[in-house]
């Protein structure tokens, strides 16, 4: 029970710390994307940014490993966060950085009570639009077919496959460029499902509260009522008495 707390009492110090070296990753991942230009000196550090933030969260998990009152219990309800961890290792290729990074950091919001459905689906959409905009660029310039050369082509092409439109103004041509878009479009049916259940499950908790109390009301008057009907009878039975 000592090491369960002390698991969690980890992941809450660590939670907002993690949060903050994602937003580096970003930042890290999307500059020579954004600036294919950039000096070499740039892009190095860039990307020591990227693997100091997958270190630091293989690190994380290692702790929460150590941590953990069932070791095998947590290995096999923590499949994903491993997975993530040793993606990397096996391909050392920035577009499988940023994924694992994405794993990782979902898996830590999942477990925070605090953050709510609405902000964690927010959070989401936008973070798999920028990343997707980011890695179809990176994969697309380049290829002698592409027709996403831009960021602003990206984004678009991004929107459009989140959410299903797919106008096909823009479209990958690369085999990893297709890949992203299946993640993207089963990504944004996904969230889209989410969206619908939560405004679903409002509506009906506000039709319920509303139906509660239209019941309370009525039982309200019904009662009102039978109190003026037996005053009616008692002041009946008194006029009565008094014309004896």
């Amino acid at each position: 029970m000592h090491q369960k707390s002390a698991q969690l009492r980890w992941e809450q110090h660590t939670q907002r710390p993690l949060f903050g070296l994602a937003l580096a990753f970003a930042v890290a991942y999307a500059v020579p994307i954004v600036r294919p230009d950039a000096s070499r000196d740039v892009v190095d550090v860039c990307t020591a940014v990227e693997w100091v933030v997958w270190g630091a969260f293989a690190l994380d998990y290692g702790i929460r490993l150590a941590l953990a009152e069932q070791r095998l219990v947590f290995v096999r309800t923590h499949w994903l966060d491993l997975g993530a961890v040793l993606l990397p290792m096996f391909q050392p290729m920035r577009l499988l950085r940023m994924v694992s990074t994405l794993l990782l950091v979902g898996q830590r919001a999942r477990m925070a009570s605090q953050i709510r459905l609405t902000t964690y689906v927010v959070g989401a959409v936008v973070g798999l639009l920028m990343f997707g905009s980011l890695a179809v660029l990176s994969v697309e310039r380049d290829s002698p077919d592409g027709n996403i050369r831009t960021l602003g082509d990206a984004v678009w092409w991004s929107f459009t496959t989140m959410t299903t439109v797919g106008y096909g103004d823009h479209a990958p041509t690369t085999g990893l460029g297709r890949m992203l878009a299946v993640g993207l479009m089963l990504s944004g049916i996904a969230l889209l499902g989410v969206v619908t259940a939560n405004i679903a499950a409002w509506f009906i908790a506000r039709f319920e509260k509303d139906d509660v109390e239209e019941r309370r009301q009525t039982e309200a008057i019904r009662e009102l009522t039978e109190e003026v009907r037996a005053l009616r009878g008692e002041v009946a039975a008194l006029k009565g008495t008094s014309v004896e």
